[in-house]
């Protein structure tokens, strides 16, 4: 099992963001093999907790085009800066 840990300082979160991370969220469970996630925002901060059960999963999702795309939206305008563990 491997958990990946995003946190984010959040800039604005537009009207797209919300639907985004649902669809998202539901793709990595049903065609990535994610089996939990768990976000929480307090203060301008954003976490979140994924849990995968190998590597291999999490590397194809990183590759997702829909994923990647969310990525470039969070660089521009969602998040002053995040990082991913």
């Amino acid at each position: 099992m491997f958990a990946v840990i995003f946190r984010a300082s959040i800039n604005t979160l537009d009207n797209e963001y919300l639907p985004l991370a649902s669809e998202l969220r539901e793709r990595a469970m049903k065609d990535y093999g994610c089996t939990e996630f768990v976000s929480s925002c307090e203060d301008g901060n954003e976490i979140a907790i994924s849990y995968w059960p190998d590597l291999d999963s999490i590397k194809r999702w990183k590759k997702d085009d829909l994923h990647l795309s969310a990525q470039q939206k969070g660089k521009a305008t969602w998040y002053k800066h995040y990082q991913v563990e």
